[in-house]
């Protein structure tokens, strides 16, 4: 189709000359489980990251419940001694020293990660039994996130093209595949903030800058939540 490019986007905003002109070369194998809310959204990060990795690099699966016999490839890539679930929390290990402490090159991992609001992959994690086979990993690099059209919780939240940048380069040991993995992201921000976007501040900052003009929630879990993402630098929204 003559009017749209790699990642479905109209020509107007075309990011095709901020690609890569071949798909990057990556030994691991990424697996994003996608809320179906994400589908309908325009603003995604997902087609984008699609459009760098070679066919099968990037699996895409739609969905809220997963089960062995529904998703029988992806129970597998669960079961994989080689799968990494990218997914923060206490039972959680530092993806680089993970990696530090293995030879370089000779384990090719499966990484999967959940694509939703910060509520909605929760809740796919905690119900999903399947998320909890693999090994749980986070991302400690500080980076903070260029992807300033979409609320984020926190300051130090990034989307799911973001955590796969940073995640793919940590793995492969190779810092240019995350310079090149957000390169459309900030081409797509710049465009959307220069034809009248706004930016998004977190809300961590709303708050803290005595911004948020919601009103304040009424669950006291939440309240409190809240309240640390005030005091607390490092917290995981999750």
């Amino acid at each position: 189709n003559p009017g749209k490019e790699r990642y479905n986007r109209p020509q107007k905003v075309c990011l095709c000359p901020f690609l890569p002109p071949q798909p990057l070369e990556v030994s691991t194998c990424l697996y994003v489980v996608q809320h179906p809310a994400e589908e309908s959204r325009v603003l995604r990060t997902v087609p984008l990251l699609a459009a760098c990795l070679p066919q099968g690099k990037c699996n895409v699966i739609i969905g809220r419940r997963f089960n062995e016999e529904k998703h029988p490839e992806l129970a597998a890539v669960c079961r994989d001694s080689r799968t990494l679930i990218l997914y923060p929390g206490p039972n959680s290990q530092n993806l680089e020293e993970l990696v530090k402490y293995q030879e370089v090159g000779t384990v090719k991992h499966n990484v999967i990660i959940i694509d939703g609001t910060w509520s909605q992959a929760k809740n796919m994690f905690l119900k999903n039994s399947m998320f909890h086979l693999p090994k749980q990993v986070q991302l400690n690099r500080t980076l903070s996130s260029q992807y300033v059209i979409r609320t984020q919780p926190s300051n130090i939240c990034l989307s799911t093209l973001e955590c796969a940048a940073v995640a793919l380069s940590i793995l492969e040991q190779n810092d240019d595949i995350q310079e090149v993995l957000l390169r459309p992201l900030k081409a797509l921000c710049s465009f959307q903030l220069q034809h009248g976007a706004q930016i998004h501040h977190s809300k961590e900052h709303l708050l803290k800058n005595g911004m948020y003009d919601k009103p304040m929630p009424k669950n006291k879990r939440k309240i409190k939540r809240m309240e640390k993402l005030v005091t607390d630098h490092n917290i995981c929204p999750r």
